[in-house]
C-alpha cells in the first residue's frame, strides 16, 4: 500500500504565475505510482514536470530529479550517528522532522520553476500524514506560497481485495484527509496485476458503502461476536464521513493515468490561470499568395 501527496500548485502572486506543484507521498512500501510514470505521460502530453525526492531513504531514480532531500539530510546520516542510535523508522522520522525545521531548502529548490507541475515524491510512514505533523507543516507552508495542494493517496490493489485489508486503507486514507485538510485524490493502483476474478468485484471497493461490504464478513464465522460491534462502528464512521472513495490506475494504459491527472488537475483547477497562445487569424489573401508563390518558384524550376 503506497500514499502519495500530491501537490499542484497554480496560482498568482501579483501578476505572476506560481509553478504548478504536485507532491506524491508514497504509504508502506512500493512505489505504485512511480514519478517516472507521471513525468513519461506529461512528457507524452506536453506538459512541464518536475520531480523532487523527499524520501531520505531512496536509493535509485530511473528519472531525473529537481532537488533531493539526501542533500539536505539522508536515512544513512541519522543511522549512522553515533549519539543518536536511530534504526530505520526512527531515523527516517528525524529525517522528516529536520526538514520541517529548514523548509528554507525547499524554497531555494522551488526558486527557479516557472508555470509547471513539481511532483514530490516523499516516504511511505503513515504517520508521517496521520499524527505526527511534519508533512501537514509542509502542506501549510506551500499554501502560504500561495501553491494550490492535491493529496494524493495510493493504494495497492492487490492487498484491498478483502473487506477487513480495505477498512485498513480507507482508514488510513480518511485519516489523512482530515489531518491535511487538502483536496484529496484516492487511487487504487496495480489494476492490471489483479486476476480476472479480483477485477470483476473490484467495483464494489471503488465506491464502497462500508456497511454493505463488511456484512458478509461480519456475519460469517471469521470475525468473534465481540468484534462485530467495533466494526459496525467503523463502518459507519467511513460512511458517515462519506469522503473516500477510489480511481483504478493501470499504469501500463494511458488512459488510466490521464484520468488520474484529469481529477488532480481538476481539483486544483490545474490550467484556469494559464495564458494560451493566440491562434493566428485564418486571412485568405495570405494563402492565396503562398499559393501564387509556390507556382512560381515550381514554374522557374522548370523553366
Amino acid at each position: 500500500m503506497e500514499l502519495h501527496i500530491s501537490l499542484t500548485s497554480t496560482a498568482m502572486m501579483g501578476t505572476s504565475l506560481d509553478p504548478q506543484c504536485k507532491n506524491l507521498m508514497n504509504l508502506c512500501g512500493s512505489r505504485l505510482l512511480a514519478p517516472s510514470n507521471i513525468a513519461k505521460h506529461c512528457g507524452a502530453i506536453q506538459r512541464s514536470v518536475h520531480v523532487i525526492n523527499l524520501d531520505p531513504a531512496a536509493e535509485y531514480f530511473d528519472y531525473p530529479i529537481l532537488a533531493d532531500i539526501r542533500d539536505l539530510i539522508s536515512l544513512d546520516d541519522a543511522m549512522e550517528d553515533d549519539t543518536l542510535h536511530f534504526g530505520p523508522n526512527g531515523g527516517l522520522v528525524f529525517c522528516m522532522e529536520y526538514f520541517a525545521q529548514n523548509l528554507d531548502w525547499i524554497d531555494e529548490a522551488l526558486d527557479d520553476v516557472d508555470d509547471d507541475y513539481i511532483i514530490f515524491d516523499c516516504p511511505g510512514q503513515i504517520e508521517l500524514y496521520t499524527h505526527i505533523p511534519v508533512m501537514r507543516q509542509f502542506v501549510d507552508h506551500l499554501q502560504n506560497l500561495n501553491f494550490r495542494v492535491c493529496g494524493v493517496f495510493i493504494v495497492d490493489a492487490q492487498f484491498m481485495i478483502e473487506a477487513s485489508k480495505f477498512v485498513s486503507g480507507v482508514m488510513s486514507a480518511l485519516s489523512a484527509m482530515v489531518t491535511l485538510e487538502i483536496p484529496h485524490v484516492n487511487v487504487m493502483s496495480k489494476i492490471d496485476l489483479l486476476s480476472k476474478t479480483s477485477k470483476k468485484g473490484l467495483e464494489k471497493y471503488l465506491e464502497p458503502d462500508m456497511s454493505l461490504l463488511l456484512n458478509d464478513e461480519l456475519n460469517s464465522d471469521k470475525i468473534s461476536q465481540k468484534y462485530m460491534k467495533l466494526n459496525h462502528s467503523i463502518a459507519s464512521l467511513i460512511d458517515d464521513f462519506s469522503l473516500v472513495k477510489f480511481l483504478p490506475l493501470d499504469i501500463t494504459d494511458e488512459d488510466s493515468i490521464n484520468d488520474v491527472l484529469i481529477q488532480i488537475d481538476a481539483s486544483i483547477q490545474y490550467g484556469e490561470d494559464l495564458e494560451h497562445k493566440e491562434e493566428k487569424e485564418f486571412d485568405p489573401d495570405d494563402k492565396e499568395q503562398d499559393i501564387l508563390e509556390k507556382f512560381d518558384c515550381e514554374y522557374q524550376g522548370n523553366g
